[in-house]
């Protein structure tokens, strides 16, 4: 069956939850808040209320990402969001290519049980899809260049440069950012 990708949109909250949000609902879990909200806030909001702040943002306008369906069942997510609205926009490790109002996409999550099945891929191209549909002019992703070496579980969130490389990401520029042990490349694909 083909994946199917979609906008996180408020009436998907519960999908969104089934990805991102803990067992226990009072546990600080990162709700894929950590690269989107500034160190302070995101010290400061914990347990439901991080839950809570991303169904917020799925109400609004723009949704904050993309989740996959294989055959209705959600099982993937993958957060996007113009730049300038993200801490991004002022890191010192990962650089400014040019003054292009890109999308970034950050985070890539499949669910245990359902990974090596192309999902991934499948939402890095949804993403894309997302952004274009919204005006952006490019989109970056800042994953690790790992070489084909494996990728430790819990930092594999970002990404690897061969995912971005299939959907037509290239290299634009060295990072100062560290993932896993490895080194994060600024990869970017321009939109038509």
């Amino acid at each position: 069956m083909a994946i199917e990708v979609a906008p996180a949109t408020s009436a998907r909250f519960d999908d969104v939850a089934t990805v991102l949000g803990p067992r226990n609902p009072d546990a600080n879990v990162c709700w894929c808040l950590s690269h989107r909200l500034d160190s302070r806030t995101n010290r400061e909001l914990v347990g439901p209320a991080r839950g809570e702040f991303v169904r917020e943002l799925t109400g609004r306008p723009v949704a904050p990402g993309v989740l996959a369906y294989d055959g209705g069942e959600v099982v993937g997510w993958t957060a996007v969001a113009p730049r300038a609205e993200l801490p991004f926009e002022r890191s010192r490790k990962i650089p400014h290519v040019d003054d292009l109002p890109v999308w970034s996409l950050w985070c890539v999550r499949v669910r245990p049980g359902h990974r090596g099945q192309g999902i991934a891929h499948a939402l890095v191209r949804g993403a894309v899809e997302y952004a274009a549909s919204n005006g952006a002019p490019a989109v970056e992703g800042y994953p690790v260049d790992n070489e084909g070496r494996k990728v430790d579980l819990t930092m594999a969130y970002v990404g690897t440069r061969s995912l971005f490389e299939k959907a037509g990401f290239t290299k634009a520029a060295d990072t100062d950012a560290v993932a896993g042990g490895f080194p994060r490349v600024l990869m970017r694909r321009a939109l038509p």
